[in-house]
């Protein structure tokens, strides 16, 4: 990736951040913490990697995502903004009554939105759908979700991963933001997943390791799941919760809370746009 392009992919990355903290501090509630520690994994899938149309959202053969953390809604909303699905000017109608976006995506109300999400484990399984279709069908489109570290946690995020490694939905790409925070604490304290590698791949599942703040490292991941012919892959993203705003990172509290006035000034101080 040459230094203009990782420069355009940074700007767009701090333009969400600033839209989530901005959006969240305007319905008084959401979850910053792990939209912001998701930006650069969905930067970079819709600034780089998905073929999509935002002219055209239900185009035939498109590639899609899943977002199964749906909690982490305000991410997905700045980057379809950005990427032209729907105005700018609706982020700050989140949560709001009447309002197309709602605490957890829901793919009726928004264009660019391939599944209604937000019940946690539930994503993955969607997607393998998506994928299984795909390959049914003979089309050549690639689906791509995002599932969170305390949601696998549950059951079914490991049926889902069983069934897409026994049938070897090559086609399907899963990202985990591994920021080692949930709602009650530490990932690692409540219920702890490592070791991650050796249970994805004890799944049939081509694994990747990454910083999941770094678009070269996630470009890299990327290509070699696309070249991959015989199993899913799944990219075990390092993130912090929280990034790029100081009193956020690695703060717990801020899984679901929201920043007041006062603390969005430093926020978007910290993302220079103040």
């Amino acid at each position: 990736m040459k230094q203009r392009e990782l420069e355009r992919l940074a700007e767009i990355a701090r333009k969400a951040r600033v839209a989530i903290v901005r959006m969240t501090a305007a319905a008084g509630s959401g979850h910053p913490g792990g939209s912001l520690s998701a930006v650069e994994i969905l930067t970079y899938l819709y600034f780089k990697e998905l073929r999509l149309d935002p002219a055209d959202p239900q185009k035939a053969g498109r590639d899609r995502f899943v977002l199964s953390k749906g909690h982490g809604a305000p991410a997905l909303y700045a980057i379809l903004a950005l990427r032209g699905f729907f105005p700018e000017e609706i982020l700050t109608r989140l949560r709001k009554i009447d309002s197309p976006l709602q605490g957890h995506p829901h793919r009726l109300d928004i264009p660019g939105v391939e599944a209604s999400t937000g019940s946690l484990g539930q994503g993955l399984s969607i997607a393998n759908g998506m994928a299984m279709g795909y390959r049914m069908s003979g089309a050549t489109g690639r689906v791509y979700a995002l599932i969170g570290d305390g949601e696998s946690q549950e059951g079914q995020i490991w049926e889902a991963a069983m069934t897409a490694g026994f049938h070897k939905l090559s086609n399907l790409c899963v990202f985990l933001d591994y920021n080692n925070l949930q709602i009650d604490g530490r990932v690692s304290d409540i219920k702890d997943i490592a070791p991650i590698r050796a249970k994805w791949e004890a799944f049939n599942w081509n694994v990747e390791e990454i910083d999941g703040h770094d678009f070269r490292a996630i470009e890299r991941a990327v290509r070699r799941a696309r070249r991959q012919t015989q199993m899913p892959t799944m990219i075990v993203a390092r993130t912090v919760k929280g990034k790029g705003i100081s009193f956020m990172e690695n703060r717990v509290e801020f899984h679901g809370l929201a920043p007041t006035q006062e603390e969005l000034v430093t926020a978007l101080r910290d993302l220079s746009d103040g």
